[in-house]
């Protein structure tokens, strides 16, 4: 019998050495080739249409836009894209948005790469897989209440330390109408203060700096 084709992947990363190891470990693996890598999410989107592989690992954070992003584009192009996100990152709220645009399966890049391939597998046979830690956080949070945009705005410019009232002027609404809104955030984020609110929702990827 015919052994069946090797499983074609892509690599979309911008750390050079964690892309080499990927592709060290690949090059071992007898049913697997690695056909493209980008480090950048455009030039990912334009690897995946160029060599259209079985898997696509894609970091989340690209020097461009996220790899969430870049994901939807090419889930929009080609629907049953499988694709690992690679992080090192476990936030929930980053989590559920990468679930949402289509991810198959979430890694640490804390994991080891032996594990990693044993995903790839996983995957390719067209199942899902996200470590029990990262499972643990999305369930801890799962009935939250999900801040709306306007939240986190006003959330992205309390890190930036912005006051009341610059926030007020950079939105174009009231300063009491800012004090409601960071009420609202640190109610939904069980936060005690402005400081606690920014560091909560930094941990779980609601804003990032």
């Amino acid at each position: 019998m015919s052994e069946p084709p090797a499983i074609r992947i892509l690599i979309v990363d911008d750390h050079p050495l964690f892309l080499e190891g990927i592709a060290t470990v690949v090059a071992h693996e007898a049913d697997m080739q690695l056909v493209g890598r980008a480090s950048t999410a455009r030039q990912g989107i334009e690897e995946f249409r160029r060599v259209k592989p079985d898997v696509t690992l894609m970091d989340l954070r690209l020097p461009d836009m996220s790899g969430i992003g870049a994901v939807a584009a090419i889930r929009a192009e080609f629907p049953d894209a499988r694709v690992i996100m690679l992080t090192t990152f476990e936030g929930d709220v980053e989590i559920q948005r990468a679930l949402a645009a289509g991810v198959r399966a979430y890694m640490l890049k804390s994991a080891p790469l032996e594990e990693l391939v044993d995903v790839i597998r996983k995957v390719h046979g067209g199942r899902k897989h996200l470590p029990t830690q990262v499972a643990e956080n999305l369930a801890e949070h799962f009935n939250g209440d999900a801040l709306s945009e306007r939240e986190i705005e006003v959330l992205r410019r309390l890190a930036e330390g912005d006051r009341n009232r610059d926030i007020g002027e950079q939105l174009l609404i009231s300063e009491e109408t800012v004090k409601v809104h960071i009420r609202h955030i640190m109610d939904k984020l069980g936060a005690k203060d402005r400081t606690q609110a920014v560091a909560i929702a930094l941990r779980r990827g609601v804003i990032h700096l």
